[in-house]
């Protein structure tokens, strides 16, 4: 019968002594997680809740977009563990963007991989300004708005404002589809013809308005309005 605690596992089989001797790339996903939770409860050592949160929430993506109030009504988890798993899930996402803050951000495969990870698997949609320098270069985020389910809504003056008052050179707008399908819809698309005529009007460098979704039988998991046209 498998143990219910780790300290009753082989030397080599622990989180930990796992890591240290194999890299971290040794570790299955619920042993990583393991190692953030540090202690399970009684009859469930902190590998199987991390086997038991992978199941409920299906992926590390899915999981990655709980936030603390939701993780920490999961069994064995509460509010101290709970705050440790989104904050390891955060310093994840912020290194993903440091690794490519000295690339400019002039394509829409990057700017996918760049924010991808922030943003895919959140349940609702997410308004993000990308502010750029001279370079293209990413120099800071601002969240303009959070949306229901199913649509965001902001008004161009709102986005605008951080890029003029920062003092950027230009900016890339991004939001995710919930549904995973990052197919812009008519609304998309109005609003994005509505940016290119207020940053034409400011003299405003507007790179790109990606929509965020997720890989699905070879459908591309981001849509650009660059690539598409509608930004010249």
């Amino acid at each position: 019968m498998m143990s219910d605690r780790i300290t009753d596992l082989p030397l080599d089989e622990r989180p930990r002594e796992k890591l240290a001797k194999f890299g971290a790339g040794a570790l299955d996903n619920a042993e990583l997680l393991a190692l953030f939770l540090r202690t399970g409860v009684v009859g469930r050592s902190a590998i199987q809740i991390g086997r038991d949160l992978l199941e409920h929430y299906g992926s590390i993506g899915s999981l990655g977009s709980a936030g603390v109030e939701e993780l920490a009504k999961q069994p064995g988890l509460g509010l101290a563990k709970a705050c440790q798993l989104v904050a390891a899930f955060e310093l994840g996402a912020r290194a993903a963007r440091e690794q490519l803050a000295q690339t400019p951000l002039d394509a829409p495969e990057l700017i996918y991989r760049t924010f991808a990870p922030q943003l895919a698997w959140l349940r609702h949609e997410r308004l993000l300004v990308a502010l750029l320098d001279t370079r293209l270069r990413h120099a800071g985020t601002v969240e303009v708005s959070v949306g229901s389910l199913t649509e965001t809504v902001a008004h161009p003056r709102e986005i605008l404002r951080p890029v003029i008052t920062r003092g950027a050179y230009g900016f890339v707008l991004i939001h995710n589809h919930p549904s995973g399908d990052p197919t812009p819809s008519r609304a998309d698309e109005h609003f994005t013809r509505r940016m290119v005529e207020a940053a034409d009007l400011l003299q405003l460098k507007f790179l790109d308005h990606v929509i965020v979704g997720r890989p699905d039988h070879g459908r591309p998991p981001y849509f650009s309005f660059r690539e598409a046209g509608v930004i010249a």
